[in-house]
């Protein structure tokens, strides 16, 4: 099963419900998606609860005063069965740079912004807007 997919479908299915938190089975490429997320403004905070192999990430999600979510659209790009590696120059923008797309380098997990910046390539992950 694609752990990824199932997070972001589950943050998907929390906005539609209009919940105030997500809860997803912790790894440390979850945790890393969090941290990104929480970077750049698309939720309030997240926190990591319980014992191995138990352990939790409770997000946050973060809503506008009139009730509209601040994640307009989350996507998975690179699949388990089809993977989407990229040099550096042919990193995809999330809806012409509004967004932000999540790339696993070789210096970590990173937003293609830092990517760029870093000169480095790697697996395309999903995208957030």
């Amino acid at each position: 099963m694609d752990q990824i997919a199932d997070m972001l479908a589950r943050i998907r299915n929390a906005i539609t419900r209009k919940y105030k938190e997500v809860r997803i089975p912790h790894s440390k490429l979850k945790f890393e998606l969090a941290r990104i997320m929480l970077e750049e403004g698309y939720i309030n905070n997240f926190i990591v609860e319980g014992n191995e192999p138990h352990k939790r990430i409770f997000i946050q999600l973060k809503y506008t005063e009139d009730g509209k979510s601040a994640i307009f659209g989350l996507k998975r790009v690179s699949l388990q069965s089809r993977r989407l590696y990229t040099g550096v120059s042919k990193i995809p923008r999330a809806i012409d740079g509004l967004g932000v797309t999540i790339v696993s380098t070789s210096k970590g997990i990173m937003t293609d912004r830092d990517a760029r910046k870093e000169h480095v390539g790697g697996e395309v992950i999903c995208q957030v807007w």
